[in-house]
């Protein structure tokens, strides 16, 4: 069972509540118990302090000043900087019938109750809650694909770089890598996950059976391209970007997304230095310093430092 050192890292827990009554004998039942309390007033900072403090729970009141809290829930859910393992419990004052009910649930809510909240049977299902999150979140970090797209996620696609690597390295053939970004605005993490995934669709058919395809921090998509040199980094980084920039993948309030690219290649990765996860780490800096020079080419190769 995948379990954190409460000693070290306890759960936190948001609570998001303007009473502040409410608030404090909800915060006396779980600081003593072990739990981490952080404090919201209104849903506008709920979904900040959710998006920032990454908690471990959320127990949200209805009846928020400016936002109702099951609109609340619907917002985080629908996400994707918000974990969806992450449990939500809405609480209320007001009605809490099964047509309320009912309705957080819809709203994608673990769990509805109504106040005064039962402080024991609360702790019962926070540890039960908590428990479940922290081993699907155990089984997702372990797994090598990344969950939004089907791709290799960055601990993938370093394992698979290393076996592309040793199948080249013994075949002295050229190997590859180029790493894909957009052109202008915010890292694609910030867009709806429904922009990434037509990039990853449009990737996936336009790429190479014989490509590694990752998905890495900062909605950056990189590619390993075995048997292919320098050149051939060129027109793969120039083809897969045109690919892009035709299907008319748009953003909202940025227009239709235009990819940059770093590459980094060598002819002979038998007679290389260089390992495979380096040949990624080194086209990712090619990137990030395309991206911050302000030059114009759409394209930029890893030059090494002397």
């Amino acid at each position: 069972m995948a379990q954190r050192d409460d000693a070290v890292q306890p759960p936190l827990v948001l609570v998001a509540n303007d009473q502040e009554w409410s608030a404090r004998s909800l915060e006396s039942i779980l600081a003593p118990n072990g739990y981490a309390v952080v404090r919201a007033h209104t849903g506008q900072q709920a979904l900040d302090q959710a998006r920032t403090q990454r908690p471990d729970l959320i127990i949200l009141d209805a009846q928020m000043p400016d936002i109702h809290g099951f609109d609340v829930c619907r917002m985080l859910r629908d996400d994707p900087r918000f974990s969806a393992t992450t449990p939500i419990i809405i609480t209320t004052s007001g009605p809490s019938g099964r047509a309320q009910r009912l309705e957080a649930y819809r709203a994608g809510a673990w769990e509805f109750l109504g106040q005064p909240v039962d402080g024991e049977a609360l702790l019962l299902k926070l540890r039960t809650f908590v428990q479940s999150k922290l081993e699907v979140d155990a089984l997702r970090d372990d797994t090598l694909l990344d969950t939004l797209t089907g791709f290799y996620n960055m601990r993938g696609l370093a394992r698979r770089a290393r076996e592309i690597g040793s199948e080249a390295q013994r075949r002295h053939q050229p190997l590859s890598c180029v790493v894909f970004s957009p052109d202008h605005g915010p890292a694609l993490d910030h867009e709806p996950s429904g922009v990434v995934e037509r990039i990853g669709r449009v990737f996936r058919e336009a790429g190479r059976t014989s490509d590694a395809v990752g998905r890495l921090a900062h909605g950056e998509f990189a590619v390993i391209a075995p048997a292919t040199g320098p050149a051939g980094a060129m027109r793969l980084a120039e083809r897969l970007g045109g690919v892009v920039e035709a299907a008319g993948v748009a953003r909202e309030g940025n227009g239709p997304i235009r990819l940059r690219a770093g590459y980094c290649a060598v002819s002979d990765f038998g007679a290389s230095d260089v390992d495979a996860v380096e040949l990624l780490l080194r086209a990712t800096t090619a990137l990030r310093e395309l991206r911050e020079s302000g030059d114009p080419d759409r394209v930029r190769e890893f030059a090494a430092q002397n």
